[in-house]
């Protein structure tokens, strides 16, 4: 029989791990967590039950794995569809619609939902995760001060008034075009954003 080499052996585990976050992930939007155990992960992806031990303890440290790989990816494709747009207030809108498109698909999102069946100790790491969100958020409101598109304000309370919004209407299920478009110009002119008569924004030192 042939040796296996380490990295064959390594890409083997990346996609067996891929393979047991994923069938997790359908579960969840399926079943929910409630019930939801290792052998049923174990037989959705395909895979034995033992094998899916050698990755993660418990469902617990599933979730969390699964949420923080959903997170990380989610920021990847954010942070290079925001390299698009120069206008500040224009990015404001794609951070805005992003997350409220992927917070109405998720079955967990971060929040009271993740805490209230997490410890303490992976609520903390999955929110440690999370904050990197906050600032990306902060960024984007830095530059749209700094450039005069919004009126100078406490950037951190301001993150804080959008992420909850940005909730409240995860929150109410509605993911159309339609609702998505009102969040987005309800934040952007909450925050202080102006726009032209063809709906482009300006500047506070523009007339």
């Amino acid at each position: 029989m042939p040796r296996i080499s380490a990295a064959t052996n390594a890409a083997q585990r990346a996609e067996t791990q891929r393979r047991i976050l994923t069938g997790f992930g359908e579960l969840l939007f399926t079943h929910g967590l409630p019930g939801l155990t290792m052998t049923d992960v174990a037989r959705h992806a395909g895979i034995g039950r033992t094998a899916v031990y050698n990755y993660y303890a418990d469902i617990e440290e599933l979730l969390i794995a699964y949420a923080l790989d959903e997170t990380e990816r989610f920021l990847d494709g954010l942070r290079e569809s925001l390299q698009s747009l120069e206008n500040p207030v224009e990015r404001l809108a794609l951070y805005v619609r992003a997350q409220v498109e992927d917070l109405s698909r998720r079955h967990l999102p971060p929040g009271p939902a993740m805490a209230a069946v997490l410890s303490p100790a992976s609520f903390s790491k999955l929110a440690d995760h999370v904050g990197e969100l906050s600032l990306l958020l902060q960024d984007i409101l830095r530059d749209a001060m700094a450039q005069g598109y919004l009126p100078a304000a406490d950037i951190v309370q301001l993150a804080q008034l959008i992420h909850g919004t940005l909730s409240s209407s995860a929150a109410r299920g509605d993911g159309s075009p339609e609702a998505v478009l009102r969040t987005v110009r309800f934040i952007q002119l909450g925050a202080g954003a102006r726009f032209d008569d063809g709906g482009r924004p300006v500047s506070f030192s523009q007339p």
